[in-house]
């Protein structure tokens, strides 16, 4: 198994970069490897992928997600592998975001690439990709601001606000 882990300061609110995060079809927008990003759940997406001229398609779940912190996600099946993205506030107009990537190379090919340092950078590169789109852009195109714990999406009642109760006056 192999771990990427990295961080990047972005200079757009934690909120706008978290938002974008979770904007999935967009990735392809800022991401080389990925050809496409279709989401046919809340919490399931399929990705299309292309690395060392091998076109990959894997299912991945997101298992944790609370907004403007976190985004844990695994893959169903092969390539196997888990991540994590955090978000941090830096002030009012920057953030930190942190990753990490563990994941099993499968196949010759995807070993190779892996003990030549090549899938790390293609990760790091992403991640680049990502600071560049967001801060060119300057706000997030989208959002899904839901809670998954478990990789099941938690009522919105639960984390709603309460009311304030309006009591009569006399």
């Amino acid at each position: 198994m192999s771990v990427i882990e990295g961080v990047v300061d972005i200079d757009v609110p934690v909120r706008a970069a978290y938002n974008q995060w979770t904007q999935f079809d967009t990735f392809p927008r800022f991401m080389d490897a990925v050809e496409r990003v279709d989401k046919p759940q809340v919490t399931l997406s399929h990705w299309v992928t292309r690395f060392a001229g091998r076109t990959r398609e894997f299912d991945a779940k997101v298992i944790e997600q609370r907004p403007d912190e976190l985004v844990v996600w695994r893959s169903m099946h092969e390539p196997h592998h888990t991540g994590s993205v955090r978000f941090e506030p830096l002030g009012d107009a920057r953030c930190r975001m942190r990753y990490r990537l563990d994941f099993t190379p499968g196949g010759l090919t995807e070993r190779a690439a892996d003990s030549l340092g090549l899938v790390r950078r293609q990760v790091h590169a992403c991640v680049g990709g990502f600071k560049e789109y967001i801060e060119g852009q300057g706000a997030e195109t989208g959002a899904w601001r839901g809670t998954v714990v478990d990789g099941r999406v938690e009522p919105e009642a639960e984390h709603a606000p309460r009311p304030v109760p309006h009591w009569p006056t006399g």
